[in-house]
């Protein structure tokens, strides 16, 4: 069975995948039972308050120094890191792309990242990465782990198979999954390929957004979220770990699998979500609120009400405004959205815009419905409307979004994107409507 999980708040969690493997009443036993070691993983410092404080205890066959040798640096090219301005030229201007293809050749997670903007510094924790990956092979005897920030995986094609330190994870498309800063994992897919996009979070870890006056229930609810049970790997036989730790790469070779928690308690651990749970809330009567209302997770700055990110979904729900524009209204905004299209059809772009596919509208740059979007919102009758089989997302900062190379030079990126908005016209006459 899998545990609840609430992010950001401070509720632990046990499991043992051997029985009598978690001690009970002390964290760090003098002998520790089945020869395990006892170690102790932190998410924040150890003087955050209570309710901030995260920290686990694993119980595992050798202690994480066991783990690491010397270390040589690495490359993955097309996994760049902020700040990445010296690399590329900053476009000023909305930019959509179509799907891009996984690749033939082989490719695992590591090779399969490509990044696609970059905002802030990693080495100063604040800002984000947007990537998608694009996979046709598992992780065989590689590990890796993040110390830069943690990971969102957004899978839109194809299930994957997160195997964690504190258990394995079974991710599809309309489910989200968190790998926190500084967890071993290894990535396997299921069926021959997948694909998805993936936020790195340099700053605050993601947390459940403060719901005020909505109250206490709706939105992404904390009994949803779920964690994995305890499970290990003996595994004796070379492996390869690879670290990614201010914006480079390292890699070490070890004897053994560096999975080996056989129990642990606490509350910094990975967790999935089910988007199709989450409960969202609208206008009721008119008008089209703002988008914040489908916030997901939030990763918070000192600037209260300023997100360093924001995970906001579009899912299926029902509109029912009177005299109202019902799809999201042409807007500029201080935050800049990267979004992404896991099923279906967005309803302020039902053409052009397509699963797999992305846009990027930087801060204060304009963007709204297209065309026919706008003529069909504004002619069509206003009965209750269910908006269904469709999940759109956004990764939404308060810092511009850098696009790098690789994005700039995709195949898939749409040369013609402007071209949507090209046919509307002026329809100002002077006279009241």
């Amino acid at each position: 069975m899998n545990f609840e999980y609430m992010p950001g708040f401070g509720n632990d969690f046990e499991t043992e995948a051997l029985p009598g493997a978690l001690p009970q009443g002390q964290n760090s036993p003098q002998k520790c039972a089945y020869g395990l070691y006892a170690e102790q993983l932190s998410g924040s410092p150890f003087t955050a308050p209570h309710g901030l404080n995260e920290r686990s205890w694993l119980y595992r066959i050798r202690p994480s120094v066991k783990h690491t040798n010397s270390f040589v640096q690495g490359d993955f090219p097309l996994w760049k890191t902020a700040p990445s301005s010296t690399d590329h030229a900053l476009p000023l201007g909305q930019l959509r792309w179509d799907p891009v293809p996984v690749p033939v050749e082989r490719t695992g997670f590591l090779e399969g990242i490509r990044t696609i903007t970059c905002a802030g510094d990693c080495i100063a924790q604040s800002g984000m990465s947007s990537h998608i990956y694009l996979l046709n092979h598992s992780m065989e005897d590689e590990y890796f782990f993040n110390a830069d920030g943690e990971l969102l995986f957004v899978p839109q094609q194809g299930e994957i198979d997160l195997i964690t330190e504190m258990g394995r994870i079974r991710v599809a498309p309309c489910e989200i999954c968190i790998v926190p800063r500084g967890m071993m994992f290894r990535v396997e897919i299921q069926g021959k390929e997948a694909r998805g996009y993936l936020c790195e979070n340099y700053g605050a870890k993601f947390s459940l957004p403060n719901r005020g006056p909505i109250g206490a229930n709706c939105l992404a609810n904390p009994r949803d979220f779920k964690t994995p049970v305890a499970w290990y790997e003996d595994k004796d036989s070379p492996c390869r770990l690879h670290v990614k730790w201010c914006g480079r790469f390292y890699s070490t070779e070890i004897g053994h699998s560096p999975l080996d928690v056989v129990a642990w308690h606490g509350n910094y651990a990975p967790y999935k979500y089910d988007l199709n749970t989450f409960s969202p809330v609208g206008a009721i009567l008119f008008d089209h609120p703002d988008p914040s209302i489908f916030t997901v997770l939030t990763s918070p700055t000192e600037q209260v009400g300023t997100a360093n990110i924001d995970f906001v979904i579009f899912p299926p729900r029902w509109l029912v405004a009177e005299h109202s524009f019902r799809p999201p209204w042409y807007h500029r905004n201080i935050m800049s959205e990267f979004m992404g299209l896991i099923v279906g059809q967005y309803d302020a772009k039902e053409h052009g815009f397509l699963p797999g596919g992305m846009s990027l509208h930087n801060m204060m740059l304009p963007h709204g419905p297209d065309v026919e979007a706008f003529e069909k919102a504004s002619h069509q009758p206003l009965s209750p409307q269910k908006l269904d089989k469709t999940m759109a997302f956004m990764f939404e900062t308060r810092l511009p979004q850098l696009v790098t190379p690789y994005g700039m030079n995709l195949e898939t990126k749409q040369t013609d994107y402007l071209d949507c908005w090209k046919g509307l016209e002026k329809k100002f006459n002077g006279k009241p409507s």
